[in-house]
């Protein structure tokens, strides 16, 4: 008799990420349920599993090679069980966050789907810096590397942002010479201040206080925004080289920040030929040139 299977997922992913509240934001469970499920556990083992500290939880070591091995054990399961469904329905799953889906995959969707007729494509939303496993997807298009076991990262885009506007703004307003009269003009603020705080912090200036301009919670929000002449933003300039291309965002500064991040897509490893199809294509359209598209 064995324990459980969900009990045994739960311990792997509290074992992989040593947190319970982290494996039950992945498993989209309570803290209390993992909790249940590795005590479960360690009553079938006979044995605890997990050190317990004040704030947090901590693998015993002889419970290390048990973690690793139903890590390479669940991964294959997964790999296996996703592409019998894909022989079956011929569906390949899509999860990609909004940014690159707008700019990069939707305008260009339609000749993968020309060149592969009988692939049938579906495309969800994901979250910045979300996992293979949590994303439920065959091919996953994120911020960030996915550095679990069984997966393979294939890098897009650089996220080095550095300030741009549109040509509408400028006309108005002026172009801004130095990096001070660009952190004293209209600034457009992706989720929080902390970014421009970061750039300015990075060009040798030291704010007399809070950073003014609307701070907008989605990065799409935001790219209207500039686009539409509202001000000055931090942006990714490989994601945007096109807009910057054409002319529609002017780049103001080579100062930058956020050099060493970069967008990503993840599959599973070893990936089926489908989900290898298209990440060779998805790539290649990443690496386009400016003047495509």
């Amino acid at each position: 008799m064995l324990p459980s299977l969900s009990a045994l997922r739960v311990f792997e992913a509290a074992a992989r990420l040593n947190s319970f509240s982290r494996a039950a934001d992945e498993l989209h469970v309570t803290h209390a349920a993992v909790s249940h499920q590795i005590r479960l556990l360690e009553e079938w083992f006979g044995r605890p599993l997990f050190l317990r500290e004040k704030r947090s939880v901590r693998l015993v070591p002889d419970a290390l090679a048990l973690a690793q091995t139903l890590s390479v054990s669940l991964t294959r399961i997964e790999a296996e069980t996703r592409a019998f469904r894909m022989a079956a329905t011929g569906e390949l799953t899509v999860a990609c966050i909004a940014s690159i889906a707008t700019r990069w995959l939707i305008p260009a969707l339609p000749d993968f789907l020309k060149a592969n007729p009988d692939l049938n494509v579906r495309v969800v939303y994901a979250m910045a810096e979300q996992r293979f496993r949590e994303a439920d997807c065959d091919v996953l298009v994120t911020l960030g590397e996915d550095r679990g076991e069984g997966r393979e990262c294939t890098r897009l885009f650089s996220r080095a942002n550095r300030p741009v506007a549109s040509p509408s703004y400028l006309g108005r307003q002026g172009r801004p010479q130095t990096p001070h009269e660009i952190a004293t003009a209209d600034l457009l603020h992706d989720e929080t201040p902390d970014r421009w705080l970061n750039w300015c912090r990075k060009a040798g200036l030291q704010p007399d206080g809070p950073l003014r301009g609307p701070v907008f919670q989605d990065f799409n929000l935001l790219a209207t925004a500039v686009i539409a002449g509202h001000g000055i933003a931090l942006c990714p300039t490989e994601v945007f080289r096109r807009e910057i291309d054409s002319g529609d965002l002017i780049i103001l500064s080579e100062i930058e920040t956020l050099v060493d991040e970069g967008y990503f897509l993840v599959t599973a490893k070893p990936a089926t030929l489908p989900v290898l199809t298209f990440r060779d294509w998805f790539s290649a359209v990443a690496q386009s040139p400016k003047d495509s598209g």
